[in-house]
């Protein structure tokens, strides 16, 4: 598996992209988080491609996007992240999120600190991230869909 910045050649990977309404209970459609990438600079679209075959999709979110989960200038935010309905459970967003801190410090060498916001009713999401090394360090938040648990990865 490899990570990706998106670009117009992976159109038609997004385009195929599958998530079912439970999943976007808590996440953004690639699609609409591509968009949103492509109007602020400081938005990365992220794809875990292996294979030829796009498996999960996250998108890094720098400065404006993490002020509000952390006052470290030097932190990233992970927003959005999926993985396609087809391919949950074989353990690829395990594999995405073991990729992400390398990739991070090669594409952001500013960066010290990957945070992210998972909702409290999203269990599964917060064991994946406890599993990568995400620490709960007992920060909350309210979000648009619930209470959001805030953690951290130290670069």
């Amino acid at each position: 598996m490899q990570l990706y910045f998106y670009n117009d050649s992976f159109k038609n990977a997004i385009e195929d992209y599958e998530l079912t309404d439970e999943q976007l209970r808590y996440t953004g459609i690639p699609k609409d988080c591509i968009e949103l990438s492509n109007e602020d600079s400081e938005r990365y679209s992220i794809l875990a491609i292996e294979e030829d075959k796009l498996l999960t999709f996250f998108v890094l979110h720098k400065n404006e996007g993490v002020k509000p989960y952390s006052n470290n200038n030097n932190a990233i935010l992970l927003r959005a992240f999926s993985t396609d309905l087809r391919y949950q459970g074989k353990g690829y967003a395990k594999k995405a999120m073991m990729l992400l801190p390398e990739f991070v410090k090669q594409s952001f060498s500013e960066i010290n600190e990957i945070v992210l916001a998972v909702n409290l009713k999203n269990e599964i999401a917060q064991g994946l991230y406890k599993k990568c090394g995400f620490v709960d360090e007992g920060v909350r938040r309210m979000g648009k869909k619930g209470e959001l648990i805030i953690m951290s990865y130290h670069l």
